[in-house]
Formats: structure tokens, C-alpha cells, sequence
């Protein structure tokens, strides 16, 4: 760790934080789910920075991934349990935060939430070098299963790198055996889920964020101007509706032939159960040999 990657792991964490905060407060029943997302991307931008990955908002059951396409006009209702999750880059150094909002008029969602927000104040008080991501784990699940409820266990936490929004290490929301060491100088984000059903997502739904994992196979049958501006994003992920000014004849053409040369991957929405709400905290911190520095706090 240098102190110019540390000082645009900071700005584009401040600025991670202030979007979440302006989001905590925008997202109130009637409002579009687009407007929030897209508000967030616009304040990312007045600030000097770009999008990490494409803001997200995931309601009720779904746990994650829900990202708006170009037409959406879904809008948030009352009595909805609201995962609002984004990340920030500035120069590649990207910051990853997240907050639930509980839109039930008597308050309902709320223990849930806390049980996601005091797994990850107490998972952060574990952190240091040499410690295995198994005992973090440990501490999450106790902690949210303690409250009455139980961690997603088929999400995690992770590394950040320089335009690499997941590296190592995994860190499990649940206890588990081996799984590595976290280490003085990891950029790293926790992010507990706590759920009211069994723990378990699973991919559902037409997928809305793509993600460049390799040079793509025969790019003279692809559309040059929509590969040149997916190509820009240097492999971080990206969204439909960053282009919907292009032919989207064009776009979709494009995002299909990468998709089965396996160029791109897709991510759809992750689900639990109907029925099934699900809470999100995230934090993303720096280990330093003389402590954690959370980041987005």
C-alpha cells in the first residue's frame, strides 16, 4: 500500500458514504428505484469520481443485484425492507458501502436491520492482521443469530483491488474452517446479510449488470462503438442503462455474443424465498499495522 492508492481508497470512500447517506434519505414509498440509482451515479460524478460498479437497490426478498434497466418505473412502497448497495472509484481504488432502510410505517424491519448493523460493528472488531476470515464469520453469525434471525450464507464479503471490485480473501458471514487470513494492507469490505428465512439466495430474473472477464473472441462481428464504451469501463461492472444512448438493437446484439463467447458474465438478481426479507450492512476498511481505518464510516 502506497499513499497515493490509500489517499484515492479515502476520496472515493468519502464520497462512497455521502451517496449512501443521500440515498438513506431519498428512498421513501412512491419514489422510482431508477431515479435513487441514477441520482446516486449523478452525485458520484459531481464529485470527481465514477461508479465502481452500477448502483443497486434490492427490495424485500431479493438480497442483491436488482439494478434498474434503462425503462424501469418500479417504485418503492410502503412496508418495504430496502437494501441500497454502491460502490465508488476514483483512479481504479474502489469503495464498496451499503445500508438497509425499513419503509414500514410501524417500524417492523427494524430488529432485522439492527442484526445486520451490529454483525458488522462487531465483525470489525475483529479484524486485524493474521486473523483467520473464518472467525469473522463466526462473529457475524453469532451475532444475527442472536437477534432471532439468519446470515445469507451464500454471500460474502471480500477483497477490493485497483479496478478489481472482488479479490481475496472471501469473508463468510457464517463460522467456517480455513479460508485464509486477513493481512496489514488489504482494502477489504464486510458485508453481513441477515435474512428471515433459511440463508440461502439463488440466482432469478433477467440480469441488468455485466462484467468484461476476458479480450473478447472475433470483435470484428461486434458492434465497434458499444465494445469501445464497455471496453472504457476496464473490466468493472457495468449496466444496461449506461447505454441507452446507443442503438439498442446494437447493444443488445453486442452483450449476447460476448455473454456465449464468455467474454462477459451476467448477474442476475439473488433471491431468497417469497415472502423472505432481507437486511444488508457493508463497511469497507483498511487494515493497517496499527489498526482498522474504516473507510466508508
Amino acid at each position: 500500500m502506497d499513499d497515493y492508492a490509500l489517499d484515492c481508497w479515502r476520496r472515493a470512500a468519502s464520497i462512497a458514504a455521502e451517496c449512501r447517506n443521500w440515498a438513506r434519505d431519498e428512498i421513501k414509498p412512491g419514489v422510482r428505484v431508477r431515479d435513487v440509482l441514477e441520482g446516486i451515479e449523478s452525485l458520484i460524478r459531481e464529485r470527481g469520481a465514477e461508479p465502481g460498479f452500477p448502483a443497486q437497490s434490492s427490495r424485500n426478498h431479493v438480497a442483491a443485484h436488482y439494478c434498474s434497466p434503462p425503462d424501469d418505473e418500479m417504485c418503492y412502497e410502503e412496508g418495504d425492507c430496502v437494501k441500497v448497495d454502491l460502490g465508488v472509484h476514483v483512479d481504479g481504488y474502489i469503495a464498496d458501502n451499503a445500508t438497509t432502510v425499513d419503509l414500514s410505517s410501524d417500524g417492523r424491519w427494524g430488529t432485522l436491520v439492527r442484526a445486520s448493523a451490529d454483525a458488522l460493528t462487531a465483525a470489525i472488531a475483529t479484524v486485524g492482521d493474521g486473523v483467520p476470515v473464518g472467525e469473522v464469520g463466526a462473529v457475524i453469525e453469532r451475532t444475527i443469530t442472536a437477534a432471532g434471525f439468519e446470515p445469507v450464507r451464500n454471500l460474502t464479503g471480500h477483497g477490493l483491488g485497483r479496478w478489481k471490485v472482488h479479490t481475496a480473501p472471501q469473508i463468510p458471514n457464517y463460522a467456517e474452517r480455513g479460508g485464509g487470513r486477513l493481512r496489514a494492507g488489504m482494502v477489504i469490505a464486510i458485508e453481513p446479510f441477515a435474512c428471515t428465512g433459511r440463508g440461502s439466495i439463488r440466482e432469478r430474473g433477467k440480469a441488468e449488470v455485466f462484467m468484461m472477464v476476458r479480450p473478447p473472441r472475433k470483435a470484428r462481428a461486434l458492434d465497434r462503438e458499444v465494445l469501445k464504451e464497455i471496453e472504457a469501463w476496464r473490466g468493472l461492472p457495468i449496466a444496461r442503462r449506461y447505454f441507452r444512448h446507443l442503438d439498442q438493437d446494437a447493444v443488445e446484439d453486442t452483450l449476447s455474443k460476448l455473454a456465449r463467447q464468455g467474454s462477459l458474465m451476467r448477474y442476475p438478481p439473488l433471491v431468497e424465498e417469497e415472502g423472505v426479507m432481507v437486511a444488508q450492512t457493508e463497511h469497507t476498511m483498511y487494515i493497517g499495522s496499527d489498526g482498522v481505518e474504516i473507510l466508508t464510516a
